[in-house]
């Protein structure tokens, strides 16, 4: 579904117009997606929606441009299939926003285009009500009467709307009932109701559920445990699950582990339920020394150094004291017994070593030779050794004790430049010791590596008459190798350009890669050329790339206007014959010109030189036209020499000039011109005036819309669309033509409006150069279409 900028009817209009006008196609796509679809779904096809021929997708450099920093979304440049390549969460892309949307960017080039791609992300039923806690434990005396309320914290669902919660339910029971109210802003919440005296003789605990239902279909649930405790008085003693703890300890455990943790339960509750746990008061004092109880959780933990060698056994009687008002306690006994431990770690010793080794070693090098020892005996002596994490290393065991590490694999000094290889001795011993090696292989260069331009084709710009020896790019290749194996050199392949070798064109600096021009060039004889320059490294064996540079030759304003004929001849003085009776606006003589150069360098104007302040006649400054401002007077002169100057638009500008002697005669029939005259005014309005009617009052709509368009454009641009592409620009000019310029590409449209006779004239920049057409509107029923200056863009009548 396309919906193009502003998103009303008119908008749409306008907009389509502006396409048409300026040739370039802008728009949006909009897609809907829910969340959690698998990667590799079709959202949509947009080479179709885009119209685009798949087949030029990849030559186009088709390709998506997002502004968040995951890429969700992919182009599949065979199909033209826009598909998801990222996991979609709503919720983690827009929380609890009502809606959610990710917009992207579609680049073409040949030409350059963008499309905006606005995918909606539709919200599914993906997430369960989920309650702040796992289990609500609630305190109620057995005197508490029924009809007592026990709010509930709400549960949470990240979904929204009608997949956001709307109900709970209370699972069965005897005692409570649950009351559910919606709120105006259309939350739900729940309390619970005590329908009946709780027993604690009968019913010490109750344990039951409330679930929070929400609106999707089909509906997700989140469940909270409540947990009801009935409040007795103090008639239980504290009771350890064991008369009897046996706990083993090693020697040498870090100060403050813990031994084990002693646990005794008492079935009263609250205060007469909470146990206090302790040494009993006649404990010796080594045993204090060394161990602590904790006296909430009964954590028993070592509290100074256990030596085997001193006691390999504590004895320990424990007490549990509840904090009832008369207090109840039970007793137990701890007996911990202390191992013996493996305290000696193994050693590595390395012996021999080779590095740094030549990434292109083979399997089977052997870079490091080593040995390993342990002074413990028996298993606690006896050593395994391997190493630690990958890499294309690995051990070899000789005979008993002595190791060798080889070459496993592929070196890449490109990817790793080192390697810290960690050796690991480990002893059977229980529980086990160890100690690390870590071994540093330094990995050697060899020349595997061809330098590499950013780009196989670069383009480069050199105004035409630039001096000779003017630098035109600096080429830059880069080599992933190191020393002479990345020192790179750079040269021109031999190549002709118009039958002339490219050594003869242009040099290269060897070293730094800047090419400059041995010759000056001419825009009008050679307007592109292209070579290719090869970079090579100074390894052994050397390896080289190529790339290929596009040379544009940018026109200079260097060709003055040339007049045609019949006023060409150098020198020349021209006459003209008007009659005497000749009304304000008569037709004396048209002057054409042309410019060999291109774009504002040839768009021409004209001008009466001399005399000046003359006010007798004029030229129509784009059409080249000469008419009489009013009638003639009999204090006027009989001959009028004027002097005609034709300029180009360039800078500087350059011109040309033309004389013509305009004779007033007496009467029409010496006017040798019968073709001069047009009438301002005709009797009827003909086909012709209705179709020049109709093409002014056209053009005038056309423009005004580029002008709100662009502006839209404008407005609704990106700062990085700013950034990387130019704003287009419509001028108008004193003389009434307009012209419309982009980044690469410039035109100028002429429009005269001094005669029913009218030249529309499209200039084009002077780069990159293409075709063009001159179209002239005349007196006649006909069109004639005439090749003049070189230009991509038509302008159709």
């Amino acid at each position: 579904m396309f919906i193009y900028t502003q998103g009303h009817l008119i908008s749409c209009f306008l907009y389509v117009l502006v396409c048409h006008v300026l040739q370039t196609v802008t728009g949006q796509v909009s897609y809907n997606v829910p969340e959690e679809v698998k990667q590799g779904t079709t959202v949509g096809n947009l080479a179709k929606d885009l119209s685009f021929s798949v087949k030029d997708l990849q030559s186009r450099g088709f390709r998506v441009v997002s502004g968040s920093k995951k890429q969700y979304f992919s182009v599949n440049t065979e199909t033209g299939a826009l598909q998801v390549s990222e996991r979609i969460d709503r919720e983690e892309l827009c929380a609890g926003a009502p809606s959610c949307s990710v917009n992207l960017e579609v680049v073409v080039n040949s030409p350059l285009q963008l499309y905006r791609v606005n995918i909606n992300i539709i919200d599914i039923n993906d997430n369960s009500p989920v309650f702040p806690m796992s289990y609500v434990a609630i305190n109620v005396s057995e005197s508490t009467a029924p009809g007592v309320r026990f709010p509930l914290e709400s549960a949470h669902d990240a979904d929204i709307g009608v997949n956001s919660v709307k109900t709970y339910k209370l699972a069965t029971n005897d005692y409570f009932s649950l009351d559910v109210q919606t709120h105006s802003d259309k939350t739900v919440s729940a309390e619970l109701v005590l329908q009946k005296t709780l027993d604690r003789e009968k019913t010490p605990r109750l344990e039951f559920t409330v679930t929070a239902i929400d609106g999707g279909s089909p509906a997700r649930t989140g469940t909270v445990m409540i947990k009801v405790d009935v409040l007795d008085i103090n008639d239980n003693a504290p009771v350890f699950s064991k008369s009897l703890y046996k706990v083993p300890v090693t020697e040498h455990v870090p100060i403050g582990t813990t031994v084990t943790r002693l646990q005794a339960r008492d079935l009263d509750e609250g205060l007469n339920g909470e146990i206090i746990y302790s040494f009993i008061s006649r404990t010796p004092q080594n045993i204090l020394d060394k161990f602590d109880i904790d006296a909430q959780s009964g954590d028993v933990r070592i509290k100074g150094d256990i030596d085997y060698e001193e006691n390999n056994a504590f004895e320990i009687r424990v007490q549990a004291i509840d904090r009832g008002q008369v207090t109840m306690s039970g007793h137990t006994k701890l007996l911990i017994e202390v191992l013996d431990i493996n305290d000696n770690p193994p050693d590595v010793t390395v012996t021999s070593l080779l590095s740094p080794v030549d990434e292109n070693a083979g399997k089977g090098t052997v870079i490091a030779l080593m040995t390993v020892s342990d002074p413990d005996s028996g298993k606690n002596g006896a050593v395994r050794v391997r190493l630690a994490g990958s890499s294309p290393f690995k051990l070899h065991s000789s005979f008993q004790n002595y190791y060798s590490l080889i070459l496993d694999g592929v070196l890449d000094r490109e990817n790793l430049t080192e390697y810290n290889i960690t050796v690991i001795a480990e002893d059977e011993g229980s529980p086990s010791m160890s100690r690390n090696k870590i071994i540093q292989v330094q990995v050697a260069d060899v020349n595997d590596n061809a330098p590499r331009f950013p780009s196989n084709v670069e383009y480069a710009y050199l105004r035409e008459n630039s001096n000779v020896g003017s630098v035109i790019c600096t080429l830059t290749a880069s080599d992933a190798d190191i020393m002479d194996n990345a020192h790179i050199t750079y040269s021109l392949l031999q190549s002709n350009v118009n039958g002339t070798p490219i050594s003869a064109l242009l040099k290269v600096n060897s070293l730094t890669g800047e090419i400059v021009s041995m010759q000056s060039f001419n825009y009008e004889e050679i307007k592109t050329f292209q070579f290719k320059v090869q970079a090579t490294d100074s390894g052994v064996s050397p390896l080289s790339s190529n790339v290929t540079v596009n040379v544009f030759i940018l026109d200079e304003n260097d060709n003055s206007p040339g007049i045609l004929a019949p006023y060409s001849e150098h020198g020349s003085v021209n006459t003209e014959n008007i009659p005497y009776s000749a009304e304000a606006g008569y037709f004396v003589a048209k002057i054409r010109a042309v410019d060999a150069d291109s774009g504002y360098n040839a768009l021409l104007s004209y001008h009466v030189s001399e005399p000046k302040g003359n006010n007798l006649f004029r030229i129509g400054t784009s059409s080249g036209e000469i008419r009489t401002k009013r009638r003639m007077s009999d204090n006027d002169l009989k001959t009028h020499p004027l002097v005609i100057l034709v300029c180009d638009n360039g800078e500087p500008s350059l011109s040309a000039t033309v004389s013509i002697d305009v004779v007033v005669v007496e009467s029409t029939g010496d006017v040798k011109t019968p073709f001069r005259h047009v009438p301002l005014k005709e009797e009827n309005f003909s086909d012709l005036n209705l179709y020049l009617l109709i093409a002014i009052v056209s053009v005038s709509v056309i423009f005004l819309l580029s002008l709100i368009s662009l502006i839209a454009v404008k407005c609704h641009r990106t700062d990085s669309s700013l950034g990387k592409y130019s704003t287009p620009m419509i001028t108008t000019h004193p003389d009434g033509s307009w012209s419309y310029s982009k980044s690469t590409q410039q035109y100028d449209v002429c429009f005269n409006s001094d005669t029913l006779k009218s030249d529309v004239v499209v200039f084009p920049a002077p780069f990159p150069p293409a075709d063009a057409e001159l179209i002239s509107i005349n007196g006649g029923d006909t069109f004639t279409r005439t090749q003049t200056l070189p230009n991509k863009e038509k302008v159709r009548n």
